[in-house]
């Protein structure tokens, strides 16, 4: 009878094992599944005669709070990969997130997508009553590009024309807070990144993304500083959040220490959390914008107080 008693627990504790994880992931699933109205195709500018779009995800019991999410890797962008798994804990705490799509390079140049980023704050701002959040308190998120573009929000985001004729123009195109991945930071220093062409031009994939003038190295210079965050941190920078990888070759580490650097020096609150033998990019991200949440909680939320527009 030992024999039976033996098979009989083995098949007990494997139907436990296999209870637990179904549960699991079901509970994954659940997680990464959060309920949420979505509103595709906004409009909030033109490129090239063609419509730039942003998605609308608004979590089922908002907080009043907006998100910006950059959604661009390699400055190339489409509203077709934009998932609520990839925000699910952002909105499980209860922010309305802006999936920001923007033409891809090489049709527009980075310098194109930047402002457009820009125009599309404006726009989430001017509309901020509609989509019921406080328009003084908008935080921005992404990776890689988008982290990128982020930061060039950030440190050069602020008031817009007060005389344009078209209102969106008016409005601020600053945000109060930043979570984001593996940016690069210095378009003009890249130092041990793969795409460091040596001569001290554009990263090397990515020339016809900065247009044709980045082909000479002297007008290389205006548009790299232009588009390098690094250069453009004041005392008045919104509070950012940095996660990276310390074995990512393609957007090194060193980027991001350059700006913690530079910010501090400046008095800005700069927070990295290096991840170990990480490339650009792991998969346990997902859990990391745990933390992004966190973050703008303890930035965006009224009782962080006032803080510079």
């Amino acid at each position: 009878m030992t024999w039976r008693r033996t098979i009989v627990g083995c098949a007990g504790v494997l139907a436990a094992g296999l209870f637990a994880a179904a549960a699991l992931a079901g509970g994954l699933w659940w997680y990464v599944h959060p309920a949420c109205e979505r509103t595709r195709g906004v409009v909030y500018g033109q490129r090239q005669g063609k419509p730039l779009t942003l998605e609308v995800l608004r979590p089922a019991k908002p907080n009043g709070l907006g998100i910006v999410l950059v959604v661009s890797g390699g400055w190339r962008s489409s509203p077709e990969t934009v998932h609520p798994a990839i925000v699910a804990p952002v909105l499980r705490h209860g922010y309305t997130v802006f999936a920001v799509s923007h033409l891809s390079q090489p049709e527009a140049t980075i310098t194109e997508i930047a402002a457009d980023m820009h125009r599309a704050v404006r726009f989430i701002r001017y509309h901020a009553h509609d989509y019921g959040i406080d328009p003084d308190r908008l935080g921005v998120t992404g990776g890689s590009a988008g982290g990128h573009l982020s930061l060039l929000l950030a440190t050069r985001g602020g008031p817009g024309d007060p005389e344009a004729p078209d209102l969106v123009e008016r409005a601020s195109s600053a945000v109060q807070a930043v979570a984001i991945f593996f940016p690069v930071t210095d378009l003009l220093n890249l130092g041990s990144s793969t795409e460091n062409p040596g001569d001290g031009g554009p990263p090397k994939s990515f020339v016809k993304g900065f247009g044709p003038d980045a082909t000479s190295l002297e007008k290389w210079k205006q548009i790299g500083h232009e588009l390098s965050p690094i250069y453009y941190i004041t005392p008045a920078m919104p509070p950012v959040l940095i996660f990276h990888g310390d074995a990512d070759t393609l957007v090194p580490l060193e980027q991001t220490q350059w700006f913690q650097q530079r910010a501090q020096a400046a008095g800005a609150t700069v927070s990295v959390v290096v991840r170990h033998g990480q490339k650009h990019g792991w998969p346990t991200m997902l859990w990391d914008v745990r933390r992004f949440a966190v973050w703008f909680d303890e930035h965006l939320c009224p009782t962080a107080g006032d803080r510079p527009r």
